[in-house]
C-alpha cells in the first residue's frame, strides 16, 4: 500500500497465470536520426490482460517506441504487432485496436466533459453518443462534473476524462506515455487508481513512466529500457532476484513528505463504477 492505494487481484499476469496470447510483439525494433540511435533492437512482448511498465529516462526511447506502436512513426528495421496486427502491413486494424494518451491530457477547455466525449465518440462513429458519454462520466466519477467545462477541472479529474475519451470504441490495448507528469500527488493517486481498475476490468494497459514508485505498484510486469534496448524485463519479484540478498537491518521507518501531504489533505474519491452491458 502507498498513499492508501490497495490493488486488488487480477487475473492473468498478478496470479501468475500467464496467457500465451500477447496483446503486443516487438522484436528487434530499430529506429535513427541520422546518427542518433533511439532504438538499437528492441523487443518486449505484453501478455493480454496486464498492466506492463516500460520504464526509462528522458531519451530513452520510450514514447519513440509508443510512437511505432501506434502509427505514428515508421521504425527502420524489425517487427511490432498490436492485437495481431503487424504495425507496418496492417496500420488501420492497429489503430482500431489500440488508444494512446499522451503526457498531456488531450481535452478541449471550453467544452464541457459530457461534450468532450460525446464529440469524441461521434468522431468514432459509435452508435448512441450521448450514451456512452453518461456511462463514462459515471464509471470514472465525474458525473457532477459533466456539465461543467474542462478549464474548471483539476489536473486530476482531466486525466481521469482524457483516459475515458481513450475508452471510447472498446479498445483491445490501452497505452499510457507517462500519464501522471506534471500532476500533484492527490492527483496521481486518482489516476493510479483509475488505471488499476481498468485493469481489473480486463484492459491491456502499456504504461511508460520515470516514477519507479508508479511501477512497482501498478505493474504485472516491468521492463527497463536504457540507450535503446531492453536490459531487463520480468515481474517484480524476479526484478528483485537479480540483486545480491538484502542485509536485514532494524531501523525506524519515517514517512515520506508524500504521504505526510496526502494524509493532511486526504485523498478520497468517487471509485470507478461497472460498465453499463
Amino acid at each position: 500500500m502507498m498513499g492508501g492505494l490497495t490493488l486488488t487481484q487480477r487475473q492473468g499476469c498478478n496470479l501468475g497465470v500467464m496467457t500465451t496470447e500477447h496483446a503486443i510483439d516487438i522484436a528487434g525494433l530499430t529506429k535513427s536520426y541520422g546518427e542518433h540511435i533511439v532504438l538499437a533492437g528492441v523487443g518486449l512482448s505484453v501478455p493480454a490482460g496486464c498492466v506492463f511498465a516500460l520504464l526509462g529516462s528522458n531519451g530513452a526511447g520510450k514514447t519513440t517506441t509508443v510512437k511505432i506502436l501506434a502509427t505514428l512513426l515508421k521504425a527502420d528495421g524489425g517487427t511490432a504487432s498490436v492485437n495481431g496486427y503487424d504495425v507496418a502491413a496492417q496500420p488501420a486494424q492497429v489503430r482500431e485496436s489500440i488508444s494512446l494518451t499522451g503526457q498531456f491530457a488531450a481535452v478541449d477547455e471550453v467544452l464541457t466533459g459530457r461534450e468532450n466525449l460525446v464529440l469524441v465518440a461521434q468522431l468514432r462513429r459509435v452508435e448512441n453518443p450521448g450514451g456512452i458519454a453518461d456511462d463514462l462520466l459515471a464509471r470514472f466519477g465525474l458525473t457532477d462534473a459533466g456539465g461543467r467545462r474542462v478549464a474548471t477541472y483539476s489536473g486530476g479529474m482531466r486525466r481521469r476524462l482524457d483516459i475515458a475519451m481513450s475508452l471510447i470504441g472498446n479498445p483491445a490495448v490501452l497505452v499510457l506515455d507517462e500519464p501522471t507528469t506534471g500532476l500533484d500527488p492527490q492527483s496521481r493517486i486518482e489516476v493510479w487508481h483509475t488505471i488499476e481498475e481498468l485493469a481489473g476490468q480486463g484492459t491491456t494497459v502499456l504504461l511508460t513512466t520515470q516514477y519507479l514508485g508508479e511501477a512497482e505498484q501498478l505493474a504485472d510486469r516491468i521492463a527497463i529500457l536504457h540507450q535503446g534496448r531492453i536490459i531487463a524485463n520480468g515481474t517484480l519479484a524476479e526484478l528483485k532476484a537479480l540483486l545480491p540478498p538484502t542485509q536485514v537491518e532494524y531501523v525506524q521507518k519515517q514517512p515520506t513528505l508524500e504521504e505526510i501531504f496526502l494524509a493532511i489533505v486526504g485523498h478520497d474519491r468517487p471509485r470507478l463504477q461497472g460498465p453499463n452491458r
